[in-house]
């Protein structure tokens, strides 16, 4: 495809394929709406040497004001074929929607990843997780193109190098994901019929066990048990609706990012010093996950309250969500660097106040953490 010189080019905003409806201009934009036109685009510009940015549901990037000086493309990229228990999905699927057709189809193993914004191609990259399930856990494989040979290749769950919120592809750009394939369970017979058609959830269809306490608490069971996918499912929409995780016209919490920083992994002595900074300060013990490692896992939101950044605390233009301690908000009219400086002064008074250091989640273009 052509690329066209700077005075052929027209600006396009940013901003609007955001969840936080931050982030300047770009000089152009194609948008890509098959895995042939993704290629081929993507193809086209590397080999014209043009400056490239892959974006789809904009839900988890933090775009400079500056914009980006080249050409973005954007997956629209649609499909679900099923294969037995297997969906391969096209990135560029929405994957609220892909979690609800697998609730359709009585098909278990991402129903509590409910209501989680973008699209089914960012999942692996962030290894997307909520409410005790990773994709990681379902993912069979990846289909990528190599930018820098221009073959397409299926990779493993295995080459994906997934951990907790990372995998081979975060912080990368030499690879495309075009499809993901995930490897479900029969959530059991279900009353499949109508609710195929309305795309509900079956009335019987079992989701997976209950991995996660609040999630457990809210559906009326024990950790470990399972309930109908339906009911899985408005759990999590409800818990979500209610952090100002679901992104909503009408909710101003909802202009976000998300969880803007994730939860620390310390090491044993780290996380003995955490305690010990904690009860210095009058404040509780911090809370502690015991990783397969041997690290512990802390919560990044426990650190920031603590810290005196408390929900609704605004800082000109932005503002720490009145729902949720880890979600900033643009309140309207604010920059992205007003949003950043915010976020490093959280990240600041934690690292001073606990000695831990926060890492945000989100992806910056253009700019730096």
């Amino acid at each position: 495809m052509p690329t066209p010189s700077r005075a052929e080019s027209t600006v396009t905003p940013l901003a609007p394929l955001t969840t936080l409806r931050l982030g300047g201009p770009a000089r152009r934009l194609v948008r890509a709406t098959t895995e042939a036109e993704l290629i081929d685009a993507v193809t086209a510009l590397d080999a014209a040497g043009e400056p490239l940015l892959l974006l789809a549901g904009g839900s988890n990037v933090v775009i400079a004001d500056a914009g980006f000086d080249g050409t973005v493309v954007h997956i629209a990229t649609t499909g679900i074929a099923r294969d037995g228990n297997v969906l391969d999905v096209q990135a560029g699927e929405p994957w609220d929607g892909v979690v609800a057709h697998a609730g359709a189809l009585g098909l278990a193993g991402i129903e509590a990843l409910s209501g989680i914004p973008g699209s089914a191609g960012a999942t692996p990259i962030q290894n997307v997780g909520a409410y005790g399930q990773d994709v990681s856990q379902t993912i069979v494989s990846v289909r990528v193109l190599d930018r820098a040979s221009g073959e397409v290749a299926e990779l493993s769950a295995d080459d994906c190098g997934f951990r907790y919120r990372t995998s081979a592809f975060k912080g990368r750009d030499d690879r495309v994901v075009l499809s993901v394939r995930f490897g479900l369970a029969e959530g059991g017979a279900g009353e499949q019929g109508a609710s195929a058609r309305t795309g509900e959830p079956g009335a019987s269809a079992l989701g997976a066990p209950v991995a996660y306490a609040e999630l457990a608490r809210t559906l009326g069971v024990e950790v470990g048990a399972r309930a109908s996918l339906a009911e899985v499912r408005g759990a999590v929409l409800a818990l979500r609706r209610g952090k100002g995780m679901v992104v909503d016209p009408a909710d101003p919490d909802s202009v976000s990012a998300g969880s803007f920083f994730t939860n620390p992994i310390l090491d044993p002595d780290a996380y003995a010093a955490l305690a010990v900074r904690a009860e210095a300060s009058g404040a509780p013990a911090p809370p502690a996950f015991p990783e397969p490692d041997g690290r512990v896992k802390t919560s990044a939101a426990w650190l920031i309250q603590h810290t005196g950044f408390t929900r609704g605390l605004t800082s000109g233009n932005v503002a720490i969500s009145s729902k949720h301690t880890l979600a900033l908000v643009n309140r309207g009219g604010a920059s992205t660097a007003e949003l950043v400086a915010f976020a490093r002064e959280i990240a600041a008074g934690v690292e001073q106040a606990f000695g831990v250091a926060l890492v945000p989640e989100p992806v910056f273009v253009g700019h730096r953490w």
